[in-house]
């Protein structure tokens, strides 16, 4: 029976279990042995991790042949204009290429945590909430897709990963479900 973990990682913490830098890492916070990331989530970023002990499972999730789709709560610096989202939508030219097209939504200020450290707030420079779903996973994917339409990403939470979500998990804890 395979052990799929839902992990609420907070800022700073890297997705891997050893850091040579001696900064934060998993085997902080996930004492099950032979778990393993389905997938990555950048240290400057906070939200769900899927981790498993279920090889077939694990590569489905971050293998991005498979379009897993991932819902990320995303503040921006400034307020997209409809071509601002428009362009998310249909695809952003990155240097790798284009992106695949995207779920983008408006959203009201999600009520979670406040992140450690806080965000940078510029007062005269407002913020916008998006919900962003994406079906492939690049590097730094999010914060290139905003900053290539004018918006800087100030904070990134993954919320969901396939219909996984990390609703009920504080950050730093995890949920262990039976599969």
């Amino acid at each position: 029976m395979a052990r799929i973990l839902l992990f609420n990682k907070p800022w700073g913490v890297l997705t891997q279990f050893t850091d040579p830098g001696g900064r934060p890492t998993l085997a902080d916070y996930i004492p099950i042995p032979r778990v393993h990331a389905a997938g990555r989530l950048d240290r400057d970023s906070e939200g769900l991790v899927v981790l498993t002990d279920d090889g077939r499972l694990q590569a489905r999730l971050s293998d991005p042949r498979h379009h897993t789709s991932k819902t990320y709560w995303v503040q921006v610096e400034g307020i997209p204009g409809d071509e601002a989202l428009q362009t998310l939508r249909e695809g952003v030219e990155l240097r790798d290429g284009p992106t695949r097209p995207a779920r983008v939504d408006p959203m009201d200020p999600p009520e979670i945590w406040p992140r450690d450290p806080p965000v940078r707030v510029r007062r005269h420079i407002p913020t916008r909430w998006l919900a962003l779903t994406l079906t492939e996973g690049r590097n730094r994917q999010v914060r290139r897709m905003t900053a290539a339409v004018g918006h800087p990403t100030l904070r990134l939470v993954r919320y969901r990963v396939a219909s996984w979500t990390i609703d009920g998990i504080p950050p730093g804890h995890f949920l262990q479900i039976d599969a």
